[in-house]
């Protein structure tokens, strides 16, 4: 019989911060219900259950949660998959019973990582493998001496009041975080100083912007105790780096991606490019970001795919949750053109995807969308309707005025952004034809 050690329960959040993406916590949400398991168990580190799917024989399922790792027997290339995650789920409200010993399918499984994990690494260079090692953690330390400093400095900023933020009074703490080895943190500082100048309603949107610095400074405090994917997502954020081979190691996912949007982002420091995909069979979301310090595009043929085309390839996602970010590996042939991508669904909907995905990653600035409706001009502002009702139209930086004479009053098919301030419009349908704005 197997001992039963007391395991600490996971909450509901970390439990859905392992994602690969918004579809599958959605979808293991709706499997989070003990009916829909039999037999669920667990004892020591290992969780175990049967899911029954559409099959004739139930979904056999185990999770190692001093990974956490997962195997399941549906055919999903999604890591860890939505029956995975449901049963973290499950046992997470505390409805998962101890057992006494394990089904053959998850010690079987158990035994063979633990018989991987005592096999050699390999021979690596000691004294390589220890420089490595000082410079991580000497990155780590002036991470975090720059972010408590930032932490003193959004105080400050609170402690005496918005009126004195002036345009570019975030620019000297945005260097230091530079000297910090913080990059990312750096960005986001630079495009707080400019949020002064940005209209009215700019005192919300800094105080927002200071409280995802806030989030992510304390975030990165806990980096250790964070589940893997959400330590990855704060990383990225923080702007430790990942290489292109690194994540050209992550597996590939092979689809047919249609293009649906491409929007230039020229206010940063580096131009760059970032163009949305989605795969025709996955269903799954994927941005390719691509920086040039010259503009020069045409050196990348990432950068020239254009909506209204489709690419089969495989996209190599980088470690995160959501995973969204990729790069593009082998090419099973040119992009061609594509007819337009059905939407996923009305505005209601699509805005709940967003929520979820800002459940998964607070930091998260835009995500994708693929709306039907009619846009709707008005004095002050403008909006995008369908039968569930409108969003506003976020119109900086595009025409909407092309949209409008597309539509001509008439429901069309649009792919664009969904940020804190509404839609943001990138190409519209024209029957067959990508119209970008």
């Amino acid at each position: 019989m197997v001992q039963q050690d007391a395991v600490e329960r996971w909450s509901v959040e970390r439990v859905l911060a392992l994602a690969p993406d918004t579809a599958s916590a959605l979808a293991a949400r709706k499997l989070a219900r003990p009916a829909a398991w039999s037999d669920p168990g667990v004892a020591g580190d290992l969780l175990w259950g049967w899911c029954q799917g559409s099959g004739a024989r139930p979904y056999e399922t185990a999770v190692d949660l001093a990974g956490p790792a997962s195997r399941c027997s549906c055919p999903s290339r999604k890591f860890p998959c939505k029956h995975a995650l449901a049963l973290l789920l499950v046992w997470a409200t505390g409805a998962v019973p101890a057992g006494d010993e394990p089904p053959a399918f998850a010690t079987e499984w158990a035994a063979t990582r633990a018989d991987r994990a005592a096999r050699p690494r390999g021979e690596r260079d000691p004294a390589a493998q220890a420089a490595a090692a000082l410079r991580a953690a000497q990155r780590a330390e002036r991470v975090a001496a720059g972010l408590a400093e930032l932490e003193i400095w959004l105080q400050d900023q609170v402690r005496t009041g918005l009126a004195t933020a002036g345009y570019g009074h975030a620019d000297a703490v945005a260097a230091r975080m530079v000297d910090a080895q913080a990059p990312g943190v750096a960005g986001q500082l630079r495009r707080l100083s400019t949020l002064p100048a940005s209209g009215d309603g700019w005192p919300a949107r800094l105080l927002a912007g200071y409280g995802r610095l806030h989030l992510l400074a304390r975030a990165h405090e806990q980096l250790g105790e964070l589940p893997p994917p959400l330590a990855a997502t704060v990383r990225t954020y923080v702007g430790y780096p990942a290489t292109r081979e690194s994540v050209l190691a992550e597996p590939a996912v092979a689809d047919d991606w249609q293009v649906l949007a491409v929007r230039d982002l020229v206010d940063g420091a580096i131009p760059a490019r970032r163009l949305w995909l989605r795969g025709r069979r996955t269903g799954q979301w994927a941005l390719i970001l691509v920086f040039d310090p010259l503009g020069a595009w045409g050196k990348n043929p990432d950068a020239l795919l254009e909506p209204g085309t489709s690419l089969p390839a495989e996209l190599h996602f980088y470690p995160g949750t959501p995973p969204l970010r990729v790069v593009v590996g082998a090419r099973a042939g040119e992009a061609a053109p594509s007819a337009p991508p059905a939407p996923i669904g009305d505005l209601d909907a699509q805005l709940a995807e967003w929520a979820a995905a800002l459940e998964l990653d607070p930091w998260l600035p835009e995500w994708p969308a693929v709306v039907r409706g009619v846009p709707v001009p008005g004095e002050r502002a403008w909006r995008f309707a369908d039968d569930t009702g409108a969003v506003p139209l976020v119109t900086s930086g595009v025409d909407p005025w092309v949209l409008a004479a597309v539509s001509g009053g008439r429901p069309v098919v649009v792919a664009g952004e969904w940020t804190a301030d509404g839609l943001r419009p990138l190409t519209v349908w024209h029957g067959d034809e990508a119209v970008p704005l």
